[in-house]
């Protein structure tokens, strides 16, 4: 689970890595035999019984930077990602984080460059809102309403979903099934883990080799509960 990607001077929430950072978290994969794919590859993979040497890969919020640093670093090493983005926010910055600093986001176009460099493009709500506390329109508007705005923009089809800050309970998992999604991305969603509530483990700065292994063996435990995921 990535987010941003650039200057990680000013980090207050940890959700900036720089390129060079990628970079080298992407060649440690690599050099391991693992390859990073978009979640929709990935998922299709484990449902052959297949891609024990993949990794999916995602990045959150849809930061603008995706296109100048994250893509440049997955052309690279070869792999894929899968991008959500927000398309109540095209063009705006990351105001849900009151600490800043504000970071642009993808405008229509961006997102249909990554699209166009095969990056799958996933919802992450229309406006960034902690879906367990949306009332009913809320709830419908950040996941059926995003969804129908990314595959007009796109002109592809929209599978995956991403809870925004990672909080998901029953009701926001059923309103994201009821959206038409196939998957959706949590963090570490304990009972509900499953297919419409993936766990994940943060990729960040400070993530050398030593750290990225241990993570890696700590996300076998976490998602056994996530059969045949």
């Amino acid at each position: 689970m990535y987010h941003s990607v650039g200057d990680a001077t000013d980090d207050p929430y940890r959700v900036t890595v720089t390129p060079d950072r990628l970079s080298a978290q992407l060649g440690w994969l690599r050099r391991r035999g693992l390859r990073g794919v978009s979640m929709t590859d990935l998922l299709a993979a484990r449902a052959r019984g297949e891609g024990r040497d993949l990794v999916g890969l995602t990045f959150d919020d849809g930061y603008a930077d995706f296109v100048e640093h994250a893509l440049p670093c997955l052309r690279r090493w070869d792999c894929g990602a899968t991008l959500f983005v927000l398309p109540g926010r095209l063009g705006g910055v990351n105001a849900w984080d009151p600490l800043g600093p504000r970071k642009p986001l993808l405008t229509a176009d961006g997102i249909r460059r990554a699209a166009a460099e095969g990056v799958e493009i996933g919802s992450h709500g229309l406006t960034h809102v902690d879906l367990t506390r949306a009332d009913d329109a809320a709830l419908n508007a950040e996941t059926a309403e995003s969804r129908a705005l990314l595959a007009e923009l796109t002109g592809a089809p929209v599978t995956g979903f991403c809870y925004p800050y990672g909080t998901v309970d029953a009701r926001a998992a059923d309103a994201v099934r009821a959206a038409g999604y196939d998957y959706a991305c949590a963090i570490d969603p304990g009972a509900l883990t499953g297919p419409y509530a993936l766990p994940r483990v943060h990729v960040g700065q400070n993530d050398t080799a030593l750290r990225l292994l241990l993570k890696t063996r700590l996300h076998r435990l976490r998602r056994r509960a996530a059969a045949g995921v």
